[in-house]
């Protein structure tokens, strides 16, 4: 049965693959953004690191383990012009149903915005916020497949312009845990508007088919990962057919350029160093990234780059990342986990749930 289940997963992946869009022209895109320090310090996109945080089962449902009962994740993160995005997530396995659950909300607020009409009148101030809320759940197969899926609601408040909507992800991974290897794919954020913000048609979701190996090195500190997004699209290139394809800070955003370039677009290569029990470093690039925010004749600077550090203590693990978007600029990002089994118990309630 579970061969069956996973054969049709792999055909669902590649029938929605060819039905969605990319660039500009989909909502919610702030599911794109990453959730954790974490994620955050491996480049924004990666399905296979090989560590026991919660957090990057938010991005794929099949790195959601039974060693992460109970562990809660929280962070919190600082962006400019007063953007705030703050995280949670809980998890817990059932013993019975031999099946890992995790609950989690990833929530933005854009500050306070002056309300204005068409011809410039002060009409007040509103408060735009994004939000997810997301169920997911995993099983394992056989010794070395797991298998997962998510559940979303997205919601949307731009003031009088609202909008909401329902997507799922659907995730796969293998690990050997002797080799010390992981490999994954995973579709995302394959779902539909409900509430749209005009009475236009419904704008689509930003679907993403992801593939990613991650390799531990034996007697070795270091590990490796490489992410493919957007496999299902050659060209990735910003395609908002209402940017009339002209680029405001110079050039053109659809301008000619090598297949290399366009093939290393997909790519996102991360490295993590293991220091010890309690110390992780991670760096990492995103091409994609680095292409998109470049700025016509002028340095690059770090953008597409990443890095963070993780103390990783008995009972608590303390992460913070440093990702470049703009030419010297950067924004932080600053996570905890912890397994709330180990800070307290439910009593007699907490026995029957095996807590």
């Amino acid at each position: 049965m579970r061969r069956y289940w996973l054969l049709s997963t792999f055909l669902l992946m590649m029938v929605v693959a060819k039905s969605q869009t990319l660039g500009g022209n989909a909502v919610f895109n702030f599911l794109k953004l990453p959730n954790s320090p974490q994620l955050t310090a491996l480049g924004g996109v990666n399905i296979t690191n090989q560590n026991n945080d919660i957090s990057l089962a938010f991005n794929n449902p099949a790195l959601l383990r039974d060693s992460m009962h109970t562990q809660m994740v929280a962070v919190f993160n600082s962006m400019p012009a007063n953007i705030k995005n703050l995280h949670w997530m809980l998890g817990y396995h059932h013993a019975k149903l031999k099946t890992n659950f995790a609950l989690g909300i990833n929530y933005f607020t854009y500050g306070n915005i002056t309300q204005t009409d068409n011809i410039g009148n002060v009409q007040g101030q509103f408060k735009p916020t994004d939000f997810v809320v997301q169920f997911m759940a995993s099983r394992q197969y056989m010794e070395k497949w797991f298998y997962g899926m998510s559940f979303k609601f997205i919601n949307s408040n731009y003031g009088v312009y609202r909008s909401n909507g329902i997507a799922f992800d659907v995730g796969v991974n293998y690990h050997d845990k002797e080799k010390l290897f992981q490999a994954g794919v995973v579709a995302k954020n394959m779902g539909t508007q409900l509430q749209r913000y005009t009475s236009t048609v419904k704008e689509e979701l930003p679907f993403d088919l992801e593939i990613g190996i991650s390799k531990k090195l034996a007697r070795s500190p270091f590990q490796f990962s490489a992410t493919l997004h957007h496999v299902h699209q050659f060209d990735i290139r910003y395609n908002d057919t209402t940017f009339l394809n002209e680029n405001p800070f110079g050039g053109s955003v659809s301008e000619g350029k090598n297949t290399g370039d366009k093939i290393f677009r997909h790519f996102v290569l991360a490295s993590q160093i293991s220091i010890g029990k309690y110390l992780e470093i991670t760096v990492a690039y995103n091409h994609l990234r680095r292409s998109e925010l470049k700025i016509a004749n002028a340095g690059n600077g770090l953008n597409g780059f990443s890095l963070g550090v993780g103390a990783l203590l008995p009972k608590l693990n303390i992460r913070y990342a440093r990702a470049y978007y703009q030419n010297n600029t950067a924004y932080n990002q600053l996570g905890i986990n912890m397994p709330l089994n180990q800070y307290f118990s439910l009593g007699k309630f907490g026995e029957r749930i095996h807590w």
